[in-house]
């Protein structure tokens, strides 16, 4: 063995296959269709799960990455140490019904049709919100996507984007009042967005 190999051993999820299970890092949804890293991230913490869209994340030395969905072979940073280590991660739909409107044609493009929708019926179209929690501050952060649906940084936001990026904080905003069981005649509670270190 090379000297200063172990230096660049980086773990990388196995997705199993018809006969084999994933690993024992993966994290599967729950019947309400949320995901949830039953523990504070530490720099020790090993998961990983798939988004409805297809895309792959995880955690990693301390780290929020995404990896290639077919290979996992790990494909850039999402959210750094310095700002992960000590919270929660949880997915979630940030699909509203009340958003899936037909577009006035004479305001939005037609082929926008459709991409308001959210939940779990939409398929790999339904929208989802990646949120970090911090139980001893209570903020709530919602790790936003690019533009073109990764996670790992890079662009400038369009018009769709940013009205997704609202039904998530709002998504997020609901989850960090229930979390803190608080009633309707308090302040909303903290909740911040993060596009990682590179924007």
């Amino acid at each position: 063995k090379a000297v200063g190999d172990e230096s660049f051993k980086v773990y990388q999820p196995c997705a199993g296959d018809e006969l084999h299970p994933p690993d024992k890092s993966y994290i599967p949804y729950d019947e309400m269709g949320m995901l949830n890293v039953d523990e504070e991230v530490t720099n020790d913490t090993v998961a990983w799960w798939r988004m409805a869209c297809g895309r792959t994340m995880g955690l990693l030395k301390g780290m929020l990455v995404e990896y290639d969905s077919s290979t996992l072979a790990p494909l850039g940073l999402i959210v750094g140490a310095d700002e992960l280590i000590g919270k929660r991660i949880t997915v979630l739909d940030s699909g509203l019904e009340d958003n899936c409107l037909l577009p006035d044609e004479e305001l939005e493009p037609a082929e926008m049709t459709g991409f308001e929708c959210g939940g779990t019926g939409a398929g790999r179209f339904r929208e989802q919100a990646v949120i970090m929690w911090d139980p001893k501050t209570k903020i709530t952060t919602v790790v936003q996507p690019n533009e073109d649906g990764s996670y790992w940084r890079k662009i400038v936001r369009n018009k769709m984007v940013r009205m997704k990026e609202v039904r998530r904080l709002q998504a997020a905003n609901q989850f960090a009042r229930q979390l803190q069981e608080m009633d309707d005649l308090e302040e909303d509670p903290i909740v911040l967005s993060s596009w990682g270190p590179y924007v």
